[in-house]
């Protein structure tokens, strides 16, 4: 199963992170260990010392009942001393049993004793000495227990830290150096595999644009963005591909335009001249005069409306002046009546100095007389501008009118054939064109834009 390019790239860092988090979670829980131990060996440390304390304070009573033995008067102060230190003893005894599980036996000694002690049961010297009697040695056992416990766990403690020292830095080398190498493995691997085929596709774009336009082959099914890239760059060619085909074809008709409108001119127009000489020459005679001035008036006719078929064929202007030039007489020629609307050509001196292949001069050619054409059957306008103008790195073709406007993206193309085939012949040589208002209160501004640069590299 193939991950996507965004899981590929993070999942060398995403590995090492995780034994990392890992190799961490193994110290805290070593950590955890150690902790319990120090929690168990402060406890023992505070079970120690209140025993101690306990055991002192026993001692002091023992000492203060023995010296009170059959005296018959007991004063205040040493009942307040005896209190006193019952109380320290009571409150030892009591944290002893709270943090220090005993046997029942133990406990139930160390409270009896603890009530016999009571000072609110009065001051008995006898029962005092019986009570701390069996106390202090009770005490004294419990102490050499948790004393040799203590011992006991601090070693233990030493040799865990220790161990646990020993342990981690084996582990967390071995994790480290794991970790590292994984990383660096992923890392070449995912990379390797992705700059393979990121090199493909480069490979495949240089091939398309040499010229060679043989798209890549498209994975059956989509797993990354670069699998997207090859389809996108595969379906771009196959669309190249039908715009060449497109331009091949235009440059096919258009070179057999250019055959048709020779033979006209060298053999169909040299054989209609010749037949005009002879009808020249009949009128001469007088014998047939006036059918002969108007078989001449006929002939010529026919020879000036073949000359325009010729010109629709194949603008020789447009080979021979330019762009600009076999425009204007294409206007003063045929679109300067007094029936047509008024117009006003601008072409700038820079558009001379572009260099532009036959193709795109033929393009742009056609493409203004369209629109052209358009404006004067559809516009009702009663002027319009025709504009060729170059703009950094940019040829711009643009016609405007005062006519009633329209909207481009309303009609459809079996409806108005003209802008198809204006969107058409710019698309073969990758210019770009729009409808928009225009600066006249009324009508429309078709505008193209084409690209000389990339023109200029293409060609």
């Amino acid at each position: 199963m193939r991950l996507a390019l965004k899981h590929q790239i993070i999942l060398a860092p995403a590995t090492v992170l995780l034994l990392m988090t890992l190799l961490l979670g193994f110290l805290q829980y070593n950590y955890w260990g150690l902790s319990l131990k120090r929690q168990e060996l402060r406890r023992l440390g505070t079970v120690f010392i209140a025993l101690a304390e306990a055991d002192l304070a026993a001692q002091r009573m023992k000492a203060m009942a023995s010296r009170l033995q059959g005296e018959p008067i007991v004063d205040m102060h040493t009942l307040e001393e005896m209190e006193e230190l019952y109380f320290h003893l009571n409150s030892a005894s009591q944290r002893i049993l709270e943090v220090l599980p005993l046997p029942d036996k133990s406990a139930s000694l160390i409270r009896q004793a603890l009530d016999d002690l009571d000072p609110d049961r009065g001051f008995d010297e006898e029962r005092i000495l019986a009570a701390i009697s069996l106390l202090r040695p009770e005490l004294g056992k419990i102490s050499q227990m948790v004393q040799g416990d203590r011992e006991k766990l601090r070693d233990v403690h030493t040799q865990n830290i220790d161990e646990m020292v020993a342990r981690t830095a084996f582990i967390s080398i071995i994790v480290l150096g794991a970790a590292i190498l994984l990383g660096i493995f992923l890392s070449l691997a995912f990379a390797r595999r992705i700059l393979r085929r990121i090199q493909a596709l480069s490979d495949s774009a240089g091939r398309i644009a040499r010229g060679d336009l043989t798209p890549p082959a498209p994975p059956e099914t989509i797993y990354d963005e670069l699998d997207e890239l090859t389809i996108s760059i595969s379906r771009m060619t196959e669309r190249l591909i039908r715009v060449v085909g497109s331009e091949k074809l235009l440059e096919g008709a258009e070179d057999e335009r250019r055959r048709i409108a020779m033979d006209i001119h060298d053999q169909t127009l040299s054989d209609l001249s010749a037949v005009l000489r002879g009808i020249q020459g009949l009128k001469k005679t007088g014998d047939c005069g006036e059918q002969a001035a108007a078989l001449e008036e006929d002939l010529q006719r026919a020879i000036a409306n073949l000359r325009e078929v010729m010109d629709n064929l194949h603008p020789q202007a447009l080979d021979i002046l330019g762009l600009g030039p076999a425009l204007e007489s294409h206007l003063e020629r045929h679109l300067s009546k007094g029936d047509l609307p008024e117009y006003h050509l601008y072409i700038s001196p820079r558009v001379d100095t572009t260099a532009l292949s036959r193709t795109t001069r033929l393009a742009l050619y056609r493409i203004a007389l369209e629109a052209i054409h358009n404006v004067i059957r559809h516009a009702d306008a009663s002027r319009y501008e025709i504009g060729l103008d170059r703009r950094d790195a940019h040829l711009v073709l643009s016609v405007e009118d005062n006519g009633r406007g329209f909207d481009p993206d309303s009609i459809s193309a079996e409806g108005h054939r003209g802008l198809n085939n204006i969107r058409e012949r710019a698309k073969t040589i990758s210019a770009r064109v729009k409808w928009i208002p225009s600066r006249f209160s009324t009508g429309t501004r078709f505008e193209l834009t084409l690209p000389i640069a990339a023109e200029g590299e293409s060609r």
